[in-house]
C-alpha cells in the first residue's frame, strides 16, 4: 500500500492539468508554499496554474518567481459544447453572430434540412484534473475559488497540504504535518524525495520566504532543529536569504512607518506586558495610505520589538461602503492559542492568528475585547 507522499507522487505523474490554491489569507507561508510548488512543477513540465482569493492579496511578496501568475478567479473550467447530427444531412456552411445577449449560431445544410432534434449540448470535463490547496484549514479558507465553483472542488481530487492542527482533512489526499513549523517545510521534504535536483533558486527562494515569515525571521518559539535544517539545505539551494530578509523586515513604506507610529501612541499592555493591544480607527489608515492588507507587517514589528509579549491584539475599523465595520486581530504565541482565547466571538483562523468582527462602535470594542481576552487568559492560567 503507497503512502501519502507516494500517493500524492502518483497524483502528480497522472495528471494533465493541475491547479494550485492556498488559503485566502495571503500569509507569507500560504503564498511562498504555493509558488515555491509552482515553480517545482512548471520545471517538471507540468500543465500548471495558481490562483488565490484576491480579497486580501499582499504585494510584498511581488518579489517571489511566479508571483504575477496568480490568477484571482479560475476562468474556463468547463467548455459548452453544442453538437450537430449530420448522419443524414452534411453541413455546407457555418457561421454565427451576436445579437443583444444572444450568441446564434447559422448553419447552412448542403441539401435537406436540419430540425432541433438534430441539436444536443453537453459540457465537457473540468480544466483541471487535480488541486493543490496549501495551508488552508478548511476548503471554505479558499474564499471566492472556492465559493465561486463549488462543484469543480467536490468533483476533482484534491491533496491538502497544512501544518495547523484546526486542519479539517477535506482533501482525498491529506499531507496535515502538526510538528512542522510551516507548510513551506513539509513542501521542501515532499519535493526533496520526488526530485531533489528540480530544486533550485526559483523554488528554494519561496519556500525560504515561507519559513521566514511563519518564524519572523527566526524570532518565534515554534522554531524546530528540522526547520533550521530544511532552511541550511534551501540556502545551499540558491535561496537568497538576505533578499527575503531584507523585502519582508528592513524595508517599510513611509505609509506603514506612518501607521506604526499611530499604533505605538496608542500601545496598551497588561498581564505582566504578555497581553498587548492597540487601536486604529479608519481615519488612521486613510491619513497614512494604508489598508486592513498592511496590518501583517505592524504584527511584525510589534512581536520583533515586544519579546515578551505573548498575545498582541489589533482593533480597527474599515469602512465598507458609507458604514465604519470593527474588527480585531489576535496574534499569539509561546504556547497560547488565539482561538481559544477570543472564543467568545465569532473567531475565525488560526492557533496563532484569530479574526473576528465585532457589532459595536470602536470606542466600545476596546474594553469589551480586552476584557474577555484577559478573562480567558485567566482560565487558561496564561
Amino acid at each position: 500500500m503507497l503512502n501519502q507522499e507516494q500517493q500524492i507522487f502518483e497524483q502528480i505523474k497522472k495528471a494533465k492539468n493541475i491547479l494550485i490554491t492556498f488559503s485566502a489569507e495571503w500569509s507569507g507561508d500560504a503564498v511562498s508554499s504555493a509558488l515555491g510548488l509552482y515553480k517545482f512543477l512548471k520545471k517538471l513540465d507540468k500543465q500548471v496554474d495558481i490562483a488565490a482569493d484576491p480579497t486580501h492579496k499582499n504585494e510584498i511578496y511581488t518579489f517571489l518567481p511566479g508571483y504575477a501568475d496568480i490568477n484571482p478567479s479560475l476562468k474556463n473550467l468547463k467548455n459548452f459544447i453544442i453538437s450537430l447530427d449530420t448522419s443524414s444531412t452534411k453541413v455546407d456552411k457555418v457561421k454565427y453572430n451576436k445579437e443583444d445577449d444572444k450568441l446564434k449560431f447559422i448553419i447552412s445544410p448542403k441539401e435537406g434540412n436540419f430540425s432541433s432534434e438534430d441539436v444536443s449540448t453537453s459540457s465537457s470535463k473540468f480544466k483541471y484534473d487535480l488541486i493543490f490547496s496549501l495551508d488552508a484549514s478548511d476548503i471554505e479558507s479558499l474564499g471566492s475559488i472556492y465559493e465561486e465553483d463549488t462543484e469543480f472542488f467536490y468533483k476533482t481530487p484534491i491533496i491538502n497540504i497544512d501544518h495547523h492542527s484546526e486542519n479539517e482533512e477535506f482533501g482525498q489526499i491529506n499531507l496535515v504535518d502538526l510538528t512542522a513549523v510551516s507548510t513551506s517545510e513539509i513542501l521542501f521534504s515532499l519535493l526533496s524525495k520526488y526530485s531533489r535536483d528540480t530544486i533550485d533558486d526559483e523554488v528554494a527562494t519561496p519556500l525560504l520566504t515561507g519559513i521566514i515569515s511563519k518564524t519572523k525571521s527566526f524570532k518565534t518559539q515554534n522554531v524546530t532543529p528540522d526547520s533550521l535544517s530544511t532552511v541550511a539545505q534551501l540556502i545551499s539551494m540558491g535561496a537568497d536569504r538576505e533578499k527575503i530578509v531584507n523585502t519582508l523586515y528592513r524595508s517599510r513604506s513611509i505609509g506603514v512607518l506612518k501607521l506604526w507610529g499611530r499604533v505605538l501612541a496608542r500601545l496598551n499592555n497588561n498581564h505582566e506586558g504578555k497581553l498587548v493591544w492597540s487601536v486604529l480607527s479608519n481615519m488612521d489608515f486613510s491619513k497614512t495610505n494604508t489598508g486592513e492588507r498592511d496590518l501583517s507587517e505592524v504584527i511584525d514589528e510589534l512581536i520583533i520589538s515586544i519579546p515578551e509579549a505573548r498575545i498582541i491584539v489589533l482593533i480597527y475599523e474599515t469602512k465598507e461602503g458609507n458604514v465604519n465595520k470593527t474588527k480585531a486581530l489576535v496574534y499569539s504565541m509561546k504556547g497560547v492559542n488565539a482561538l481559544q482565547i477570543s472564543k467568545d466571538f465569532d473567531t475565525k483562523g488560526t492557533k496563532n492568528l484569530a479574526k473576528f468582527d465585532i457589532k459595536k462602535p470602536i470606542s466600545e470594542a476596546e474594553k469589551h475585547i480586552i476584557e474577555k481576552i484577559k478573562a480567558n487568559l485567566v482560565k487558561l492560567s496564561v
